[in-house]
């Protein structure tokens, strides 16, 4: 075999030295791939085909592809999705978009650990698209997700050969944002016991008490707009969570828990039981004076004319609610954390409160979702009270 490079001649006298190297074959047509490349020394010329041949006898070269960023998304996203529910997908895509706004247009080869910390950097500062004031910074969450979907599509790309590896890999959120979420998140807590009563007394006779209610006992907002009156056994005094309603790009979809244990079967607090009959009996009332433009949907959480509720609408009646009752605005979410932290700390146990709550992990549910507070722990001052004399 004689020597693969080889001495050439430009027109301006130029001496280079090139060589041609088979690196394989196209996945696609079967066909030989080569590739031609010149150097200006034949040292370096004869050093990079040693390790491209070591490489490609290896089965690790990587050639160069002309794919973009946004392009190697599109691929990824198609896999990555095929056994997940639309919410899910849905979800993987969002979390790309900043990826695809910045870096989207440039060759995948040609992204840098640089390129993916500035990327943080403009999530953390300036990110924010939609959900919020547009040019603000993203949450620290929004940036682990996004870092999260792009080192599993960047995994992909080096396994099937696109990069040589993963510049995401060791990306890290700055300790600082990491900091002031961490205490953001500390000071957001769910309504003690106090603010729960005051909200109720002030919305008794509002419309919407009885889902108000619902979420009070812990409820997902989809599982209050979910609900349907066939789920509900007033004589039993029970309620199945069967069905979940959420949007998914705009659009409502409806489907079951998220898993089997998110089907629960829940007893129906005495409260809650009358305020679910006086419901029933005003959209009983609704559709008799609304006559044949009434939508009888089935659902629970229903507008006067009996048309299904999304989440987002309820959540703003919610707000709205709190404003009126002059309470502090939480998230309505976070009445799920209200009541499971209440139950937690008046004595059910814990494998009750999980299974309450739908969870299949008692540490996941005891983790999240109990904040015991100041007035939690004064059971245990009164308990060192004896022990101190």
């Amino acid at each position: 075999m004689g020597d693969p490079i080889k001495k050439i001649e430009l027109k301006d006298g130029t001496t280079r030295y090139r060589f041609v190297i088979d690196i394989g074959r196209d996945p696609a047509s079967g066909r030989r791939k080569q590739l031609t490349k010149t150097y200006d020394t034949k040292k370096e010329a004869r050093a990079e085909y040693a390790k491209i041949k070591h490489q490609t006898d290896e089965g690790t070269f990587v050639g160069p592809v002309k794919i973009t960023m946004s392009e190697w998304l599109d691929t990824w996203l198609k896999s990555a999705t095929i056994d997940v529910e639309k919410a899910t997908a849905s979800n993987y895509a969002d979390a790309l978009l900043p990826v695809r706004k910045q870096l989207g247009d440039r060759r995948l080869q040609q992204v840098t650990e640089e390129d993916i910390d500035d990327l943080v950097d403009w999530m953390l500062t300036s990110g924010r698209r939609r959900g919020g004031k547009p040019g603000t910074g993203l949450s620290v969450r929004s940036v682990k997700l996004t870092l999260g979907r792009l080192r599993s599509a960047l995994n992909v790309a080096v396994r099937r050969k696109l990069v040589v590896r993963n510049v995401a890999q060791y990306t890290q959120i700055p300790r600082e944002a990491r900091r002031q979420a961490a205490a953001a998140a500390a000071e957001r807590k769910p309504w003690g016991e106090t603010e729960v009563r005051h909200f109720l007394a002030a919305i008794r006779d509002c419309r919407l008490y009885a889902p108000v209610l619902l979420s009070l006992i812990g409820m997902r907002p989809a599982e209050v707009c979910g609900l349907r009156w066939s789920a509900v056994d007033l004589e039993a005094g029970t309620l199945s969570v069967e069905l979940t309603r959420t949007l998914v790009d705009g659009e409502v979809e409806e489907k079951g828990p998220k898993s089997e244990k998110g089907k629960r079967k829940l007893p129906l607090p005495k409260p809650l039981h009358a305020a679910l009959k006086t419901f029933k009996a005003k959209q009983t009332a609704e559709a008799i004076h609304a006559g044949e433009v009434y939508e009888r949907s089935g659902f629970v959480m229903v507008d006067e004319l009996g048309a299904p509720w999304k989440t987002d609408k309820f959540r703003r009646a919610i707000y709205k609610l709190m404003a009126q009752a002059n309470v502090r605005k939480v998230r309505p979410y976070d009445a799920r954390h209200a009541c499971l932290t209440y139950l937690a700390t008046s004595g059910v146990p814990d494998v009750v409160v999980s299974a309450w709550a739908g969870h299949a992990d008692l540490s996941f549910t005891k983790r999240v979702y109990i904040h015991p507070d100041v007035e939690h722990l004064r059971e245990a001052a009164d308990q060192l009270d004896e022990l101190l004399g």
